[in-house]
């Protein structure tokens, strides 16, 4: 005697097996046991937002070199400012882009519908003091004056916040244990030789042009300085509603920028000239390429994910999260993991190599010696660490 199945009836079973065979794909019925992975429909035209920044680069790479198609994306690139960025990804106005992690906890922290889904690159925010200072620390700076770039919010400041937590100094504005002041970037390297501020914190291009100019000596570098050195600065972000409709499509979205990020590292020359003569960015090739050197686009899941936390546990010692947030919490509302988004397909992944498409990294002094004041000269791999 036949056994009967629990839900579905033996014949219906048969039926679907003969829709694999016939079809190649199937769907059980409802109750089968079997779930429906929703987001297999198509998305129709994936938008995807950009800023025109240098660091955007495995974008740009993505769209010009087939990788979006390569995935079966039908992409749609637009530009848009920070504003926009920030409310179009909340509302699904903008599907996906690859933005700052810190940006985006803040944002979480406060509503929006984010999902980082896969690090792109490391970062390059930088406290520095100048170079005739007697400070040698971060733990030096209690009681001092630290020059930000435009607002206290800004990536460059909250960097600051998180070493000056980390060396025991309260960064918050009420605790009055430092002095911020926020100015135009360009006027941190003069009033700091003025004495008019104890230290800075930069991102590049100008904390490597200060720097190469004799101006500043790096006493905190996210680049080098452990425990940030391995941490992702940005990351693949998703519009959390069209994630959950569209997972499959999103983790597509992230593939193709992920291997646009891959491309980049080993041809960031290419990757310049690429840019500009799209017309994504406004720069001199030189300053570009440099400037992409200066970051390592070596994308990464698991590490990306630890970075979500470290930032998230760092914000909050360094009161940069509500009171009530829980850091832990809030990583793991922002993470998301996503079918086939995996270290392993990294890796795998092969990316051409073009003859002379990563020349050697200029030193602090000849990078700086870039800069001739031009227009068009001032680049920074990331804008938003400066604005």
């Amino acid at each position: 005697m036949t056994r009967p199945f629990d839900r579905c009836s033996r014949r219906t079973l048969v039926a679907s097996v003969a829709l694999l065979l016939v079809a190649g794909t199937a769907v059980l019925p409802a109750g089968c046991g079997a779930s429906q992975k929703a987001g297999d429909g198509d998305p129709g035209k994936v938008r995807v937002a950009y800023l025109g920044l240098t660091c955007e680069a495995p974008i740009f790479v993505a769209q010009e070199k087939g990788l979006f198609t390569e995935q079966g994306i039908d992409a749609e690139i637009v530009k848009t400012d920070w504003d926009g960025l920030r409310e179009g990804l909340a509302s699904g106005q903008f599907h996906a882009n690859h933005t700052l992690v810190m940006y985006i906890l803040k944002g979480v922290e406060k509503g929006s519908d984010f999902k980082i889904t896969a690090g792109v690159h490391t970062g390059c925010l930088r406290v520095q003091v100048a170079t005739g200072s007697p400070i040698k620390s971060v733990a030096e700076l209690k009681g001092k004056r630290i020059g930000v770039p435009t607002n206290i919010g800004s990536p460059p400041a909250m960097f600051a916040s998180r070493t000056l937590a980390a060396a025991g100094i309260d960064p918050s504005v009420e605790a009055k244990e430092v002095t911020w002041v926020a100015m135009e970037p360009g006027l941190l390297g003069e009033r700091l030789k003025q004495g008019e501020l104890d230290a800075v914190a930069t991102s590049d291009p100008l904390g490597t042009i200060l720097e190469g100019n004799k101006i500043t000596r790096t006493i905190a570098d996210q680049a080098k300085d452990p425990p940030y050195a391995d941490e992702y600065c940005c990351a693949v972000v998703v519009n959390g509603e069209f994630l959950r409709k569209y997972p499959t499509a999103s983790a597509k979205v992230t593939k193709a920028i992920l291997k646009g990020a891959k491309w980049v590292q080993e041809n960031p020359r290419a990757a310049a000239e690429l840019g500009i003569e799209k017309k994504y960015i406004t720069a001199k090739v030189d300053i570009n390429t440099q400037a992409l050197m200066q970051l390592k686009y070596i994308p990464g899941v698991a590490q990306g994910r630890r970075s979500v936390e470290q930032a998230a546990e760092d914000m909050k010692k360094a009161k940069l999260l509500g009171a009530s947030t829980d850091p832990a919490a809030l990583a793991k509302r922002t993470w998301a993991d996503l079918d086939g988004v995996t270290d392993e397909w990294i890796v795998a992944q092969n990316v051409e190599r073009i003859d002379g498409a990563r020349p050697p990294r200029l030193s602090a002094k000849l990078f700086a010696a870039l800069f001739d004041g031009t227009k068009g000269n001032c680049v920074c791999c990331t804008r938003c660490c400066i604005e």
